[in-house]
């Protein structure tokens, strides 16, 4: 009965309100959630990720959240794994799967499978950390420039995540990422029944709203949110604290820029990722698109009359 039912995914760029719209569908047809924004993922990352209150998730169960060590380095790959045993185990349920979030590449991931890659060498990984952390994000992309053309004019520098995997994958197996990439796997069954919606706020509310909400984070403590991280031994250089505003603080911390810099910094960095969100979403050619944000009237209107 399941194969024949819909799967929901809303989407769209930072402090869009996918949170209170996913919600709100989910009680609409009896659903969970599954979270695909990749910070929220781990354990201990509060203050800037806007994981949801338990008010805020009004009763609705919601998975892979708080569900991964900020140590541990976990790929798209991982994600969609994981997420297909939750969709598996809600529809065993008889409920709805709504996938909320804003990390676009997990997926597409879960929904073009990618080709079977190397398990990360984390030695490896170690050394191209300390390299970003001694010579800058601009170096590795320099480097996968070198051994992989095709992949580094796909990605920015900033985005060393990707970067650094397009270097693993070379140095592990002599293979460039960008020629393995087309080997996908089959989809899963499951794949054709997803129905995406993307939030698309005006532009200029949007930034203003990502302003005063970076400004929100470090009154509320984000600074000494990452000292106590950095305390428990969480690594500076891991995908955790790579996120926008843990990364600014760290080299607040480390004395590298101000404290102002830092936010003003991460106001940026915020308000760029949000545009590349967008670009990403336009590239996803059955995204149904809701002009506004999650938490108006019109845009649930829009979104109900186009369910079925």
């Amino acid at each position: 009965m399941s194969s024949q039912r819909p799967i929901y995914a809303v989407a769209g760029p930072t402090a869009s309100g996918k949170t209170e719209l996913g919600v709100r569908l989910a009680k609409h047809v009896d659903g969970e959630v599954i979270n695909f924004d990749s910070v929220q993922l781990y354990r201990g990352i509060q203050v800037a990720t806007a994981k949801p209150s338990g008010d805020e998730r009004q009763g609705i169960p919601h998975h892979l959240i708080d569900y991964v060590d900020p140590n541990t380095d976990y790929t798209a790959a991982d994600w969609a794994a994981d997420a297909r045993v939750k969709i598996a185990e809600i529809e065993g349920r008889n409920k709805i799967p709504i996938l909320v979030g804003g990390t676009g590449f997990y997926l597409r991931t879960l929904r073009q499978p990618l080709f079977e890659s190397p398990k990360t060498d984390e030695k490896l990984r170690e050394r191209f950390r300390t390299i970003r952390k001694q010579r800058g994000s601009e170096h590795l992309h320099a480097m996968l420039t070198r051994v992989d053309p095709e992949l580094a004019s796909t990605l920015p520098p900033n985005d060393y995540v990707r970067v650094m995997r397009g270097l693993e994958v070379y140095f592990q197996t002599g293979e460039q990422l960008s020629k393995k990439q087309p080997a996908r796997v089959e989809s899963p069954e499951f794949a054709g029944r997803v129905k995406l919606f993307v939030l698309n706020p005006p532009r200029d509310e949007l930034y203003e709203k990502i302003n005063r909400r970076t400004e929100c984070h470090f009154k509320s403590g984000l600074v000494e949110e990452v000292k106590q991280l950095l305390t428990a031994g969480v690594s500076e250089t891991g995908n955790a604290l790579g996120a926008h505003g843990y990364r600014r603080v760290c080299e607040y911390l480390r004395g590298e820029r101000t404290l102002v810099s830092a936010i003003e910094q991460s106001k940026q960095d915020v308000r760029n990722y949000a545009k590349r969100q967008l670009t990403w979403f336009r590239r996803e050619i059955d995204a149904i698109w809701l002009d506004g944000f999650g938490e108006e009237e019109h845009v649930w209107r829009e979104l109900t009359g186009k369910l079925r």
